[in-house]
């Protein structure tokens, strides 16, 4: 049985008890992984795939270690210029043995992620949030009040003019788009 699986953004063939290099994960050494991008899957006798991925299929995988790859020398040259330039580069990999590969039911592993301390900068952004939101319902009061001329108007202010009109597709808009739709 093998599967194609995508590691890292990169598409791998992959069976059973297999050792594989993918760059490096994020992952420590000796934990377990799980791929729930799997594209194909092919056991033998049936040949299924996905578009693009099989619900429900899964890799499991097993950290073994984090390496460097071999070193790639890099050399420039412009000739009778004087200029050469010489760089090594190393990848950092991950070593990583496939243990299964689930067909059907694998539940998507779900990484939990530690509570941190806010930050001082992250609370003087919330600080200013409700500042902003007072202020957007007294120029949502001014623009139907009377006719506003939406030329003088910023994007972010054409943006709360269209979302309170209950216009749709507003956020991907540039400021002439904007303009037309709202002057319908």
């Amino acid at each position: 049985m093998y599967a194609i699986v995508e590691i890292a953004g990169q598409q791998f063939k992959v069976a059973k008890d297999q050792k594989l290099f993918v760059h490096r994960l994020q992952d420590k050494e000796g934990s377990k992984v799980s791929f729930d991008k799997v594209f194909l899957l092919d056991d033998g006798k049936k040949v299924t795939v996905g578009a693009p991925a099989i619900s429900g299929a899964a890799v499991d995988a097993k950290v073994v270690g984090h390496l460097k790859g071999d070193k790639v020398i890099v050399f420039k040259k412009k000739r009778r210029k004087g200029y050469r330039v010489k760089n090594g580069h190393r990848q950092l990999l991950t070593e990583l043995m496939i243990e299964k590969i689930v067909a059907t039911g694998a539940k998507p592993m779900v990484k939990v992620a530690e509570k941190k301390a806010p930050d001082k900068a992250a609370s003087k952004k919330a600080a200013a949030a409700p500042k902003a939101e007072k202020v957007a319902p007294a120029k949502k009061a001014r623009a139907k009040a009377k006719d506003v001329d939406f030329t003088a108007m910023t994007v972010a202010q054409l943006k709360v003019v269209a979302k309170e009109k209950g216009m749709t597709g507003y956020t991907s808009m540039k400021k002439v788009e904007l303009l037309a739709a709202l002057s319908k």
